[in-house]
Order: C-alpha cells, then sequence, then structure tokens
C-alpha cells in the first residue's frame, strides 16, 4: 500500500505551504516507505508515498502522461493493467507500474473510465491544462481515502485520516465506488452492481462456478514484483486462499522469482484455536510456515499505536487489528511486502454465526448487502491499516468485483443455514471446494466453525482487554458518557477506554463522525439484532456472544473451560450447534 495526499485551491502557494504538504505527507510514510514524491502546479499539490510492489525500479509516483499534462497519485494495485494497455497502443508508457494506465485511460475516456479498473485502488487526478480534478475510489473501500474541505476554501484528499484532520475544518470518510469530479461539483456513483439495490436473485448455486471464480480472484493477486505470502489463521476463508494459491503459485510470474513454495503466517496467544489450525493446514499444503506468538500485555501496550494508525475506535476492529498490527511488524522484518487475506467472505456468503436466526432468505441476503457496504468502515480498514502501519499491503480475493457479483447473484435460499439437512454457515464455499478426488482441505478444516479473528487468537485475548478497561474506566465515567460522548456514546468501559485514546490523536467532530455506531451482536448490523430477542441484553461484538450457536458461547463458557472451537463436517452438526463431543481442530 502507499499514501497519497493531495491538495487543490490553496489560497497560500508559497515555499512553507509546500513544506507544510511535505510534513503532512509524510505521516504517510509508513504506508510507502520506499520512496516520496511531489508535484506542484500552482496552488495545486500531489504527493505520494510509494510501497513498491509492482516494477519497484522505475514505477516512482506522481506518475504522468506523455507531455505530463496529466497527473496522478495512487495508492493500490491495478490487476488488469496489461490488458488495459493493450486498448492503448497509442501511448508512450514510461515505467511498468500497474498504476500508469489510469492517466492514459483518462485522456481516452473522460471521467468514465473508472469502471475499467480491476484492483483495488484510491487514486487523485489533475489535469492540468483546465486545473481540474477527479477522485475515487475502488468498488468496495477495500484502499483508505478521506477528503477534506479547508477554510480557504481548499479541497483536499488523503490516505489516512492523520494526514488531513489538523487543516481541514471538515472532512470525512471517501464514500467506497464513487468518484469527485471538480467539473461536476459533486460525487457520483460509478460502481452500481446488481446486488446493490438488494434485490433478492434467482440464479441457481453451481458449486464450479463459484469455485472457478475463486480461483481466477486469487491468481489474479499473484502479480507482484516482491516476497509474499498468505495470512493464515487456520479458518475457512485464510485456509482456502492459502489452497489456491499454492496450487497456481508454481504456474505464476512470482513463482520464477521467489520460488514456488507459499509462505504462510500465522499470530495467536499461546495454544490459540487459530494457532493449532493453521499449523493444520501448512501442514497440509506443504507451505513455509511462520508462526508468531504474542501475549495479552504485548497487545495491551500496542493499542495507542494501534489505534492512531487504523483510526477508529469501534471495539471488534481494535480487538481484531491489535494482533493483525503486530503480525505484520514481524512479517516486514522478514522482508515480506505483500500478503493475501480472507476478508470479506463473510459478508458475502453471511458466514458471522448470527445469521443462524436469519428468518428467511430475504433478510439473510439484505444483511449480506448491507454488511458488504459497510466492510470500508471495518474489515477493509483493519486489513489494510493494520499492514499499511508497517510498509505491508494486504490484498483481498474474496472483495474481487467478478467474484462478488457471482457469488451475490445465487438464489440466498442456499445460503441459509438449515439446520434440517445439516448445512452450516457458508455452505456453499465450503460445498464449492469439497472435492474428494483432488482435495483442497480436510474436512473438518473445510467444515471448521467460523471464529472471528478476535477470538480465535485466544480467547483470554479480549477477556484481558475488558479487564484492562475495567482498571481505568471506573463507574462514574461510564455513567457519564453521555455527557462526554454525545455522538455513538460508548456502552461498555472497553469502549469507553478506547474512545479516550482515538480522542486524544482525533479530537474534531469529523473525526468521530467517520467511525460508524449502533447496537451489535457477534458483528451484525443494528437491524440483524431484531432477529433474536435475547440478543439486546447481550450487546457484544465478539462471535461467542451468539447464544445457542457457538459452541464456546459466553453462557457456555464456564461449563466448557474455555474449550478451544469445536470443528465438524456437516454430518455432526446436531439442531444448528456442532457436536461438542466433536474433534478439537
Amino acid at each position: 500500500m502507499c499514501g497519497i495526499l493531495a491538495v487543490f485551491g490553496c489560497v497560500d502557494n508559497s515555499q512553507a505551504k509546500r513544506s507544510r504538504i511535505i510534513e503532512l505527507s509524510r505521516r504517510l510514510r509508513h504506508r510507502g516507505p520506499d520512496w516520496s514524491g511531489l508535484h506542484c502546479y500552482q496552488d495545486c499539490y500531489l504527493a505520494h508515498q510509494r510501497l513498491a510492489i509492482v516494477d519497484p525500479a522505475s514505477g516512482d509516483q506522481p506518475l504522468y502522461n506523455e507531455n505530463k499534462t496529466v497527473v496522478v497519485t495512487v495508492n493500490g494495485e491495478i490487476y488488469n493493467h496489461k490488458d488495459l494497455r493493450q486498448k492503448l497502443t497509442s501511448h508512450e508508457f514510461r515505467t511498468g507500474s500497474d498504476c500508469e494506465v489510469i492517466a492514459h485511460l483518462y485522456e481516452d475516456y473522460g471521467e468514465e473510465f473508472v469502471d475499467m479498473l480491476d484492483g483495488m485502488f484510491s487514486f487523485v487526478l489533475l489535469d492540468t491544462r483546465d486545473k481540474s480534478f477527479i477522485a475515487a475510489r475502488d468498488a468496495i473501500g477495500i484502499t483508505p481515502l478521506y477528503m477534506g474541505w479547508g477554510l480557504d476554501g481548499s479541497v483536499w484528499f488523503a490516505s489516512e485520516m492523520k494526514a488531513l484532520s489538523d487543516d481541514c475544518e471538515r472532512f470525512m470518510s471517501f464514500p467506497p465506488g464513487h468518484i469527485y469530479s471538480s467539473k461536476q461539483g459533486g460525487l457520483r456513483r460509478w460502481y452500481n452492481p446488481p446486488w446493490f439495490s438488494e434485490h433478492i436473485p434467482s440464479t441457481p448455486y453451481d458449486p464450479l462456478v463459484v469455485r472457478e471464480a475463486f480461483e481466477k480472484a486469487v491468481v489474479k493477486r499473484l502479480m507482484t514484483d516482491v516476497p509474499f505470502g498468505v495470512l493464515l489463521s487456520g479458518g475457512l476463508d485464510s485456509s482456502l486462499v492459502a489452497a489456491v494459491a499454492s496450487r497456481h503459485l508454481a504456474e505464476s510470474e512470482a513463482a520464477c522469482q521467489w520460488g514456488s513454495q507459499l509462505h504462510t503466517f500465522c499470530i495467536g496467544l499461546k495454544g490459540s484455536p487459530d494457532l493449532k489450525a493453521a499449523r493444520e493446514v501448512a501442514d497440509y499444503l506443504g507451505t513455509r510456515h511462520h508462526e508468531f506468538y504474542f501475549t495479552v500485555q504485548e497487545g495491551i501496550d500496542a493499542l495507542e499505536e494501534v489505534i492512531y494508525h487504523i483510526e477508529t475506535y469501534d471495539v471488534t476492529t481494535i480487538r481484531a487489528s491489535t494482533p493483525m498490527f503486530l503480525m505484520s511488524r514481524k512479517i516486514k522484518s522478514l522482508g515480506v511486502k505483500m500478503v493475501i487475506s480472507g476478508e470479506g467472505s463473510d459478508e458475502i456468503f453471511g458466514g458471522y454465526l448470527y445469521f443462524h436466526k436469519a428468518p428467511n432468505k430475504e433478510e439473510f441476503h439484505e444483511e449480506t448487502c448491507r454488511k458488504i457496504k459497510a466492510l470500508h468502515l471495518y474489515d477493509c480498514l483493519r486489513a489494510n491499516k493494520s499492514t499499511s502501519a508497517w510498509g505491508v499491503e494486504a490484498r483481498v480475493p474474496f472483495l474481487d468485483k467478478g467474484f462478488i457479483n457471482i457469488a451475490m447473484s445465487i438464489d440466498p435460499e442456499w445460503k441459509m443455514i438449515r439446520r434440517d439437512i445439516g448445512r452450516i454457515e457458508k455452505w456453499v464455499l465450503r460445498n464449492a471446494f469439497d472435492d474428494d478426488q483432488n482435495p483442497y482441505l480436510p474436512k473438518h478444516i473445510l467444515y471448521r466453525q467460523k471464529e472471528q479473528f478476535s477470538d480465535g487468537v485466544g480467547y483470554s485475548w479480549i477477556d484481558g482487554l475488558k479487564d484492562h478497561a475495567n482498571l481505568h474506566v471506573t463507574d462514574a465515567m461510564l455513567s457519564h458518557a453521555g455527557f462526554i460522548y454525545p455522538e455513538n456514546t460508548p456502552t461498555t468501559k472497553e469502549a469507553y477506554y478506547y474512545r479516550t485514546i482515538f480522542e486524544k490523536f482525533f479530537p474534531k467532530n469529523s473525526a468521530r463522525s467517520t467511525v460508524p455506531g449502533g447496537p451489535s451482536v457477534a458483528c451484525s448490523t443494528a437491524k440483524a439484532v431484531e432477529w433474536d430477542a435475547a440478543w439486546s441484553k447481550n450487546l457484544d461484538p465478539s462471535g461467542r456472544a451468539a447464544l445457542g450457536v457457538h459452541a464456546s458461547a459466553y453462557e457456555e463458557a464456564a461449563e466448557a473451560n474455555n474449550a478451544s472451537v469445536i470443528n465438524g463436517p456437516p454430518q455432526k452438526q446436531r439442531g444448528g450447534v456442532v457436536e461438542k463431543t466433536a474433534t478439537v481442530a
């Protein structure tokens, strides 16, 4: 991942202003430690902090068209850049960068080219011929982007809030799938897939179509000129990413440079469910596996730094970001700059345990749509900023545009959790890769129960966070929370503790408004809390809060003695709950 900063319409364009832009861009250097670039044109500035993944030697930014009248600063990867170059034969390319196509596409197609891009990206483009500019963000919001306004009439864009929060009177998260045009004077949506309307689809489920689409999504993300690996928790999603990547790595260009043995990475408290499951998957696939450990205290010590980097006070996001942040530092120390991860599957297929209580296929599908639309505020934010904090890029094949279109066109009746016929959560994905002739994964891994990352690294992690917050937040402080924090008022001591740290770094109203609020259970939206009356009394984002569904639900924790998550294929299921007598993963 790179870091971008762009400012247009500054009243002051002195040397002091240039120095200030450089200073603010430097706040993003963790995202791009490999090189810095700045283009100034009158009262317009485009800055870039580069993490070199494709064409490290010559792809420095900002990038230009042939006569440098079009300037672009980009954060992201354009996976179909070679195909796009074939449509731009009249242009001269100066670099091998995948992002250089953007300037030339703009020349040939105007502002309507964004949907031609297959990848993850946030970019800002300046046309110096008329001083117009555009900014755009990828379909789902895998890459972060913020937009702000200065008192002098200036317009700002930045990869992270910290680069513009001090100098903008107001700022916001740039909406995914949108483009801002100075010519048209506002935002408009460029990404308009069929599922966005939330109409109920009716396409029959075809497991081979799902499998082929996902394999294609993984393979295209093997595009790299630097060492890479896969984040492997041992759960279904990351295990499938690793299985597909390891199958196709030998035939990829990356194998010519970095070898055909896939590297995998996992982190957890010693004895955690994820570590054991990940090791088993790695052994099965024959990957070179790297296992990292952290203690609860090490995680707590990192909290302030984590919140500064991920720029949120959302409880679930902080719980999961901390181990990912620590793991990314270890990964970078090994010389790895890119990782492939499994975010997005639970939103697309209804994998969170609360989906067990979906009353019908209509509400099931509408909830998956709501979850995908909000990914940029949660899992995409976590995956991107936790890794980018250490100059590592995370790629997410489940959020491939083509794969999402296929997966979200399936009649949601197939995604419903059916206790009567043994379908657990994400059955359509599990079944698509359930190949007895040429198995991708062991059966009990393929059918392992959903485990949220913050749970899977070790249950005592969340318990330790709560205990720590209880030491720092008194009952009186929490009782007055509505007066101190009237917007998105924290309702637990843990949430209050995170909020105090966030406000220290980002004290403006605009900053706190970038974070969503509302009740949630096991990562549900507020609407889905209505599916079970008991949930309103147990509002906690952990998967264990899905009472009666998770094998280690809070109400059974004492009896289970903090047992590991129980795994088992569909035939081991009883009454919607995986049997406790199944084999421990």
